[in-house]
This record gives structure tokens, sequence and C-alpha cells, in this order.
């Protein structure tokens, strides 16, 4: 039963890869950037960086001007006059951001929070090309303008803030632990000396590696989280441990497998844009201040991640 379980999900993944290189059929072609599927050790635990208050972002600086009258020299305007606005994400990541194996296209709650934001500049949410990237180069190419925005379950925290803007948050996830159905672990400290995956360039990774158990887990640094899960599947890795929502996304294709423990870490998802165009976080700060306000957060939130429960009231706005 289990090898069988994971050809389909190692059928599943090779089918996202390959189409990652074709077009989504409901917006300009996606590009799949290269990324390495060679595991590396995780890396060693750092001092936490809290010089700032990460959630705190820039104010919007007035009322959204209408859609197609963007103000003149601004990024947004660029991005009008270019015809789309590019977004960098993941395919792999099932409820946020994944590659649908019949459509092609690529999915999921933070797809449709970027598609607002292409409606507020166009008012055409299709107007949008999508880019595969890897996790580990979602801050290089938001700094160096590869992509215009990266809506990816991502962590804004102090250390990424030094190198680009987050908007306000737009989801609240925490660091938990996926593991086989037959696991006794309760905990992530419950994994001492096993090997735990996270995907290399993540928060998550990083977290492993601050678990105080003794011996601390083994982090493993694998390409993606869709490497992670194949990984585990082949029992090369005893657990998987990223945010919640994630987790919930990859035990929904293996009933073999289950999510357990605390959450031990708060993960707060930004979206992340270059911090050479403040007048952009502000703009999107604005389309996620109406988001909230006319019930669009919370249809989005229904229609991606009911499985996860009833929809929370959205995450409040901090400004600086």
């Amino acid at each position: 039963m289990r090898t069988r379980l994971l050809a389909a999900v190692a059928a599943t993944v090779l089918l996202a890869g390959l189409a990652g290189c074709e077009g989504d059929a409901s917006s300009p072609p996606s590009t799949a950037l290269p990324s390495a599927a060679t595991p590396a050790p995780g890396p060693t635990a750092a001092a936490p960086d809290n010089s700032c208050n990460p959630r705190a972002s820039l104010r919007p600086s007035g009322a959204l001007p209408p859609p197609g009258r963007m103000p003149p020299n601004s990024f947004m305007a660029k991005i009008q006059q270019r015809g789309r606005l590019i977004l960098g994400t993941s395919q792999d990541t099932l409820l946020f951001s994944s590659r649908n194996p019949i459509t092609g296209k690529v999915e999921g709650f933070d797809v449709d929070m970027a598609r607002q934001i292409a409606a507020a500049i166009f008012g055409d949410p299709d107007k949008i090309q999508i880019r595969v990237i890897p996790r580990a180069k979602r801050v290089d190419l938001t700094r160096d303008g590869t992509v215009d925005i990266v809506v990816s379950t991502m962590t804004a925290n102090c250390a990424r803030w030094k190198d680009v803007n987050f908007s306000t948050i737009y989801y609240e996830a925490g660091q938990k632990v996926l593991v086989s159905s037959k696991s006794p672990a309760k905990e992530i400290e419950d994994l001492g000396g096993r090997r735990v995956c996270a995907a290399n360039g993540s928060t998550s990774l990083t977290n492993i590696g601050k678990v105080a158990s003794n011996p601390p887990p083994v982090a493993v640094a694998m390409a993606s989280f869709g490497d992670c899960l194949v990984a585990f599947q082949r029992n090369e890795v005893e657990a998987i441990s990223t945010d919640d929502a994630i987790l919930a996304g990859m035990a929904a294709q293996d009933p073999y497998a289950r999510v357990i423990g605390r959450k031990f870490t708060k993960e707060p998802y930004g979206m992340a844009m270059s911090a050479d165009h403040p007048e952009f976080t502000r703009f999107v700060n604005a389309v996620l201040d109406r988001s909230r306000a006319n019930g669009t957060w919370t249809a989005t939130y229904q229609k991606w991640l009911r499985a996860l429960g009833p929809a929370p009231t959205p995450p409040a706005a901090q400004y600086r």
C-alpha cells in the first residue's frame, strides 16, 4: 500500500516539475526557475534577530487609485505599462500555491491573494504571470527585480526586512511536525537525533536546529517541501517540520501520516517586495486593508483553507 502511495505522490511531484515549464492556463505563462534538489545539512542555530517589529509595515498613503490609473512614475504604473504583475511563488504547497495536475494551473490561497493586487492595478485579477521560484531564492529574486512580489507562505522576520519590504501580515501560521501514523512521537522534542526535513531557505529549517532536546533533531534540507514529502515516504527522513498550514496539505496527500504537537513557533506570513519601491508596499497594504474590511480575505480563506477550520478573524494590520 505504502509503495503504491509513494509511486502516486512521486508521479504527482514529477508532473508538477514538468508542468512548471508550461503556461498557467488562466494567465500569462508561468516560468519555473531552476532549483537544486540535493539534500543538504541543516544550519546551526543562530541568535534570533529581534531588532524590529516584523509585523509592522508601511502605512498606506491614502485611498487606492482606480484600476488602470496608477500614479505617474510609481512602480504600480510600471507594472501597469508592462501589462502584468509578476508573482513569485511555489508550485508544491497544497492549499496555498500548488499546480493542479488536471488543469496545469498554479492555484491556492496565496495565488488568490496576489490576484487581488493584480485586480487593484488592472481591474483584472488574471493579469498576472506566475514564476515558480525556490524558497531559498525568494529574497534574492525579490531584491533584484526578477519578480514584483513574492506570496509564498513566507514568514516576515527582521533578518529578511533588512533585504526586502513586507506587507502587513495576511496569514498567521505556526510550526509543527508531520510523522508516520505509527510514530510514538508527540512533540518535536521526541525526535532528538532523528532526521527531520524542511525546505532549504525556509525559517522552518533554522527552527529545527533550535529545538531544545538532547540530542537535537538532525535538520535535513531539501529544495522544496515536495521533495521532503517524497523523502519521508521513502523513509529517508523520519519527519517533516514546517508551518501547520503546509503540513495539513501534506497530511491530506498521505493517509499514513499525521501532524503532531503544539505550535512551537509563530510564523506570520507577509508579501515580500523590493525595498526600492516603498510606494508599492503602501499600495499592497491598502489592498490588504480593503480585503480585510470587505470580506474578500474571509471568502478567500473559505475557498481554499476550509479544511483547517472556520475562517478566523484576519490578522490585524500593524504599521510603522
